[in-house]
This record gives structure tokens, C-alpha cells and sequence, in this order.
């Protein structure tokens, strides 16, 4: 069979017009763009025109708030630790149950050297964070809200703005792990509460190992990284050129193919939604089905274990997966399914699918030949699936 990667969430294949771009910066263009002899001006000149590309995929005020990484985990490290320094008399971080390893961990971390208090706000069983909660936590304690713009497991979007503009009651600054949300869903930072912002060019179809941080115009500010004078002096290194370039050819392709992710990767996430739904019982969507990315579904299958699936479908040509790739090494439910308490018999069996542009109709039609077949045969071996309630999905998802 055809090979069919639904797993762009975990990774997208780097653009060739990326590759394009970013080719020249390894062999002819090759100055260090901090230089100011010809060889790196030129380059310099590259890496501003990048800048701004990004600049326009965030909708920002100025090129100059953005703050190449090496990652979006650095983005997001970055940003929490800086808050902290940059914040005294205030001790305290606000962020939810759900986010990536590379938020949870480092607040962990600072939790456990006394370092910072943190207020984990829980979910409800949607995914949808807990308002009444996140109200009560804010107070002139909190140093940093940070919050996750959709979720990498089920594509749950959070009213980021707003939230941001609850933050700025109290006088903390907000930041917001945007890894899976650029390039997906419009974004308009210009004019807005939200302080910092983190993304990770390989989510958008740009190379690994090239990130980046918004950090608003006057926000307040202290590098994780000291040395040189890159950045304006806010993170120390050489820049990495051809990383850069591609993350700005990338951007730029993500504001064309914008209105397709909302429409054509939209239509092709749905259809397969509602294929499985129909042909699979004992089966429902995870998160929020009306406010999620346009191409993320995470569909929880009963009485049956993800990495069973997961092989399986890899053997017929399909590349999907149980959650977050930074935690598919455990052998327990995703920190995402048990925060929204999905129920043991399906947290083990919740496989996410997640679509890009290079997607096409075959691919799903491939998912559903193949799918169905897998977890009947799959089902058979398990010893709770003879005693389990068997029947038409009561769930039907209903899309805006």
C-alpha cells in the first residue's frame, strides 16, 4: 500500500520551495549575518526579510519582536523563566493540566526547587479549561499565565485572547504556547494582551531545530541565553541562517495555503472523522469538536490498547499516533486524556490523526479500507470486548 502520513502534528515534511530557499545559505551565501562585510550583509539582509515574513504569518507590530530559537521548547522555556526574573515580588505561575511536556516539565522543575508556585487549571471532559477556575487563580501573585493556543493531542482551542486580557487585569504577563496553532488557524497579535509566543517551524513544513518567540514591544523581557549580541541582544549564538530562512519561506506559505487548511484539510479531517464513527462502534472524539484546529481528530476506540492500533496501521502504510510524540514512550494514557477523564476502557485506545496540505482524498479512503478491519480483528483478542455494551456511537460529531 501506498505510505500515508497522518501525523503532522508530530512533524510536517519540510516544503521543497523551503528547501529551495534555505539550499543557497549552505554553500554560496554562507557569512555569518552578524559580519559586516559583504559575505554576511547579504545574509543579514535574508534573515531580515524572513523576519518579516514571520512577522506577517503573526500579524505583529514590529519584526524586531521576534526572537529566533533553536525550538519551540526553548521558545517556551524562554519565556517562563524569564517571566520569573523579570517579574520581582511576584512568585506565581498560572498555566492548565493539558499543556505540552515542554511547559508542564519546566514548571515541575521550579515547583519542586521552590522556585515558583503553580496553579495547574484543570479541564472539563471537551478539553475546554476552566474558566471559573483560571479567574480565581489570577491575583497580583502571578508573575506569567502561560496557556496553550490548541492542544497537540486533541486540537482543542483555548479563547486565547481573552484570556490574555483576563492575565492583564492582574498585572501578569501572558504568554501562549502556539506551537500547533501557527500556520493553521489566523493570528493577529498586533493590538493584543498576549505578551509572548512560542512556535516551532517544523509544525508548519519549515526544517527541525529553528524556532522562534514573539515577545511583545515593551513587554518586559531577560534572555535565557547571554553572550553575543544577537537578537538585540536577547538570545546569544550565531544565528542559524538557513534555519531562518526557511522558517520565513515557510510563513509565507502558510498565509497562502491558510484559507485550504480551513476548507480542503478541513473537509478531508471530517470525512474520516465521520467514516470511523460510522463504520467502527463503541467509538467518540475527543476535545472540542466546534472550537479545534481544522486539521486534528483524536478518536478514542474502547475495549482496545492505541499502540495495538498503532501498529497495525503502520504495517498497512499509515503513520498516525496515540498523542503527543514527546510522551509515546509511556505505556499510560496521555497526562491530555487523563485530565479530561476519559474513561480507562478508551484513554488507552485514543489515536489522534492530524492532516496537512500535502493530504489528498486517497489517503483517507486508504484509513477507512483499513481501519475498520484492524479493530474487529483487534477486538476479538480482547477479554473485555465480549462483555462490553455493543452498539451504534451515540456520539455524532456536529461541525459549524
Amino acid at each position: 500500500m501506498r505510505p500515508v502520513y497522518l501525523d503532522n502534528n508530530a512533524t510536517t515534511r519540510v516544503d521543497p520551495a523551503v528547501v529551495e530557499a534555505m539550499l543557497p545559505f549552505f554553500t554560496e551565501q554562507f557569512g555569518n549575518p552578524s559580519s559586516i562585510h559583504s559575505f554576511g550583509a547579504s545574509v543579514g539582509q535574508s534573515v531580515k526579510k524572513a523576519r518579516q515574513q514571520l512577522q506577517q504569518l503573526l500579524g505583529a507590530e514590529h519584526d524586531h519582536e521576534i526572537i529566533y530559537t533553536a525550538s519551540g521548547t526553548e521558545a517556551d522555556n524562554t519565556a517562563i523563566l524569564s517571566a520569573l526574573e523579570a517579574m520581582p515580588g511576584r512568585d506565581e505561575i498560572v498555566t492548565s493540566a493539558v499543556e505540552h511536556p515542554a511547559v508542564l516539565a519546566l514548571c515541575q522543575h521550579l515547583e519542586k526547587t521552590g522556585r515558583a508556585k503553580v496553579h495547574y487549571i484543570g479541564v472539563d471532559s471537551l478539553g475546554r479549561l476552566d474558566l471559573e477556575a483560571y479567574r480565581a487563580a489570577l491575583t497580583d501573585k502571578v508573575a506569567l499565565v502561560t496557556l496553550m493556543w490548541a492542544n497537540n493531542e486533541t486540537g482543542t482551542i483555548f479563547p486565547i485572547e481573552a484570556l490574555a486580557e483576563l492575565a492583564k487585569e492582574v498585572g501578569a504577563l501572558f504568554h501562549t504556547d502556539a506551537v500547533q496553532a501557527v500556520g493553521k488557524v489566523p493570528i493577529v497579535l498586533k493590538g493584543g494582551a498576549i505578551d509572548m509566543l512560542s512556535l516551532s517551524g517544523h509544525k508548519l513544513h519549515a526544517p527541525k531545530g529553528i524556532g522562534a518567540l514573539y515577545v511583545k514591544r515593551g513587554a518586559r523581557f531577560k534572555p535565557l541565553l547571554r553572550g553575543g549580541h544577537q537578537e538585540r541582544g536577547r538570545r546569544a549564538g550565531t544565528e542559524n541562517a538557513p534555519g531562518i530562512i526557511g522558517l520565513g519561506k515557510a510563513a509565507e506559505l502558510a498565509i497562502a495555503h491558510m484559507a485550504e487548511e480551513q476548507t480542503r484539510v478541513k473537509e478531508l479531517r471530517d470525512r474520516l472523522e465521520n467514516a470511523i464513527l460510522q463504520r467502527v462502534p463503541n467509538c467518540f472524539v475527543n476535545g472540542d469538536i466546534r472550537e479545534r484546529l481544522p486539521n486534528t481528530t483524536n478518536i478514542a476506540f474502547e475495549y482496545v490498547e492505541g499502540e495495538a492500533i498503532l501498529l497495525h496501521l503502520t504495517r498497512n502504510g499509515v503513520a498516525a499516533s496515540s498523542g503527543s510524540a514527546c510522551t509515546s514512550g509511556s505505556l499510560e494514557p496521555s497526562h491530555v486524556m487523563k485530565a479530561m477523564n476519559v474513561p480507562f476502557t478508551a484513554a488507552h485506545g485514543s489515536i489522534r490523526f492530524s492532516f496537512s496540505r500535502d493530504n489528498v482524498p486517497e489517503d483517507v479512503d486508504q484509513v477507512i479500507e483499513t481501519l475498520p478491519k484492524i479493530l474487529e480483528k483487534l477486538r476479538e483478542l480482547s477479554p473485555f470486548w465480549a462483555g462490553a455494551n455493543k452498539g451504534p456511537n451515540e456520539f455524532k460529531p456536529v461541525y459549524a
